[in-house]
């Protein structure tokens, strides 16, 4: 074997393991991208089977353990607010601010506490909103939809006192005391009595899938394209070996001929003239 044939064989197996490296890559990618396609597939399906359904009693939730198929059902509370112990969730993305959502503790007849997140208000001059409506006093009938905590920032990023940085119900129950629920909370959807004023409802979940599915077959089309470019490459290459080692075709009148060729016919052309000229 030559070594330029050797060489052009290292060359175009390079070639191909890069193909195939990025094949893998666009690979995992397209899967990661199927993956969250299903678990966006999954909550909507959640979403559309619990949002709307009747209330479930919050003690029988309580009593037998809330399950993560219940996210977004709707629960009836009676009792009353702990408004002493409010909090604050900061930095939630609502209104097109970073917004306060306003989590008050909600203890039922027999003892138990279950944190309610009654809407959002927007951030004020300082750390506080400047306004924050209260929760009605007394005995209060909640309808409210059953939600799963949020773990503490990865960050360590924490925040002021009679605030959370997420919706952290361990962290509510230091607050609240131990009979608190840490496995859910309830977004509000009603209060009866209704209080003259109260915070902003917080958004609904979208339906829209995403584009978790287009970006799966976009990765599968890439890893294609991958492996075409690198075979147009490798044509290419042996084309343009080819037509050199070919030569010109003698038949083709532009085809480009040997520089020496060139200068033995304009010496044969001058020397034409000049016995043309003598005669």
């Amino acid at each position: 074997m030559s070594p330029f044939s050797r060489n052009r064989g290292v060359r175009w197996s390079v070639y191909a393991l890069i193909a195939v490296l990025f094949a893998v890559a666009c690979g995992f990618l397209s899967h990661w991208q199927f993956s969250r396609n299903e678990e966006r597939a999954t909550m909507l399906a959640l979403v559309a089977a619990n949002y709307d359904a009747p209330p479930l009693a919050a003690e029988d939730v309580l009593d037998r353990g809330y399950s993560p198929d219940e996210e977004w059902h709707p629960i009836r509370l009676t009792g009353r607010y702990l408004s002493d112990d409010q909090l604050l969730v900061r930095n939630r993305a609502q209104g097109g601010t970073s917004a306060f959502e306003v989590l008050v503790p909600f203890q039922l007849a027999d003892g138990r506490i279950i944190a309610i997140d009654r809407g959002w208000v927007p951030p004020g001059e300082g750390a506080v909103p400047d306004a924050v409506p209260a929760a009605p006093e007394g005995e209060v009938s909640v309808i409210a939809r059953m939600r799963p905590g949020e773990p503490l920032p990865s960050s360590g990023r924490t925040a002021p006192d009679g605030q959370l940085p997420t919706i952290h119900l361990p962290s509510v129950a230091d607050i609240a005391g131990p009979q608190t629920e840490t496995a859910f909370y309830g977004l509000m959807v009603s209060e009866d009595p209704a209080p003259s004023a109260r915070p902003s409802e917080l958004a609904a979940p979208t339906d829209d899938p995403g584009p978790h599915l287009s970006y799966a077959i976009q990765w599968i089309l890439f890893a294609v394209m991958g492996f075409v470019f690198i075979a147009y490459m490798i044509r290419t290459e042996i084309r343009a070996r080819r037509e050199d080692a070919e030569g010109p075709d003698p038949d083709d009148v532009d085809a480009p001929r040997p520089a020496r060729r060139r200068r033995r016919d304009r010496d044969a052309d001058e020397e034409d003239a000049l016995l043309d000229a003598g005669a």
